[in-house]
């Protein structure tokens, strides 16, 4: 029997810490005309989708609609608590608690703006929280090999408060079956992207980069993902510390200034950016202490120059990454299949950034776009993501892509706190 459709409130904070993305999204699933027709995922492009096979198992593809979509900023304070509490060496029990309280308030009171403003009401939310601590590969911790991952914010105070189920806590089912619990997005990038024709690789710039690469007229058990390296994180404190912004709005500031080429080779060769997939990666790869190193090998240069170089960082990374794991790890007929880049994530909206990236990906033969050029705006995408993740998780069926994440199974994702 189908699922009801359902209006779904996606809510998304990345490890940029700007601040909140909620998406009203009405999530059903599509009625199939044909088996044998060719599949078509994205019903923001009014397609008709069909039946896809995701880890051996049959999942209803969906129509999925955007509602609206809107942006709240972390009051400063809250941003700088947050912040310091990721990845900390030591923090205080009582103000974590505190924090976990507080990003709930913070939450409820942007879907409850959210649903005021568009004049809808959500039956269901899909909460990712704000990761403090994300470690996917397991390490030794008293005497065992332990992964884990920390998301904030909580779930059962945004339920009081907006008065309907909310499903929080995604990552620990896929960990739990051997996953990395990371990146959980994959799921939606298949459901909307696939192509019979072209491969596509769906690129994400937040915090973090990641990217999913979906072969032509691949099944999802052939779709892979995982984190390319920094995304804004490293350009945004390297804009901090030199110019006392929060970002590089439009990448002015990186355009104005030089690429310092030693400094960009140096940091590209960490062994993250050498590890082969599956891999994620958070403040823990690329925070404090990664900053500290590349400010350091940055010494003595302009700081428009030390902005640029973070820029290129990003982009370097992410088409190398491309290179190495997508087109030369694929089959022949995959490598010549993969013609697009769909960008998505407020890296989008770099523009210095954006035409550092074009130009690293023009030899590979990779064309760029946009995922606003498929109706979806590309800082809502994440928050759409988890809007349909929790669909699946009231509908007790599985979400994760395990080529993805290196699960060994599939599993349903997530926590279900009721009013």
């Amino acid at each position: 029997m189908s699922a009801k459709a359902m209006i779904v409130a996606g809510v998304m904070s990345g490890t940029s810490a700007d601040g909140i993305n909620v998406a009203l999204v009405r999530v059903g699933e599509a009625r199939s005309r044909s088996r044998k027709a060719s599949a078509a995922s994205s019903s923001f492009r009014e397609k008709s989708p069909y039946t896809a096979h995701i880890s051996g198992r049959e999942c209803p593809l969906h129509t999925i609609k955007l509602l609206g979509h809107a942006e709240y900023s972390y009051p400063a304070k809250v941003r700088a608590a947050v912040l310091s509490a990721m990845n900390a060496t030591r923090a205080s029990v009582a103000e974590l608690s505190r924090l976990n309280f507080l990003l709930g308030e913070l939450y409820a009171d942007a879907v409850l703006a959210t649903e005021r403003q568009f004049r809808v009401k959500a039956e269901l939310v899909g909460c990712h929280g704000q990761t403090l601590y994300h470690q996917g590969e397991a390490q030794t911790f008293l005497g065992q090999r332990i992964a884990a991952t920390w998301q904030s914010g909580e779930a059962a105070v945004i339920a009081a408060r907006v008065g309907v189920p909310v499903v929080s806590d995604f990552r620990p089912a896929d960990m739990a079956a051997g996953g990395k619990g990371a990146p959980l997005v994959p799921y939606l990038d298949y459901l909307l992207f696939r192509d019979p024709k072209i491969g596509r690789i769906v690129q994400n710039i937040g915090g973090i980069a990641n990217l999913t690469a979906i072969p032509a007229g691949a099944d999802a058990s052939r779709v892979f993902a995982f984190d390319t390296g920094p995304g804004n994180m490293v350009i945004d404190a390297v804009t901090e510390a030199m110019y006392g912004r929060a970002f590089d709005r439009g990448g002015k500031i990186g355009a104005s200034g030089k690429v310092l080429p030693s400094v960009l080779d140096t940091m590209l060769r960490r062994g993250f950016f050498k590890a082969k997939p599956p891999k994620t990666a958070g403040r823990e790869e690329f925070g404090r202490e990664f900053v500290g190193e590349f400010l350091r090998q940055c010494r003595g240069a302009r700081k428009q120059d030390v902005v640029a170089t973070a820029t290129a960082l990003t982009a370097r990374s992410i088409a190398d990454a491309v290179q190495r794991f997508v087109i030369q790890k694929s089959s022949s007929a995959a490598k010549t299949s993969f013609r697009e880049m769909i960008l998505s994530g407020g890296g989008a909206r770099n523009a210095t950034l954006v035409g550092m990236l074009a130009e690293s990906l023009a030899p590979l033969g990779i064309q760029l776009r946009f995922s606003d050029e498929f109706g979806l705006p590309s800082e809502a995408k994440e928050a759409v993501a988890f809007a349909v993740l929790a669909y699946e998780t009231w509908n007790r069926r599985a979400s994760n892509v395990p080529s993805a994440t290196g699960a060994k199974r599939a599993a349903v994702l997530g926590k279900i706190s009721y009013v």
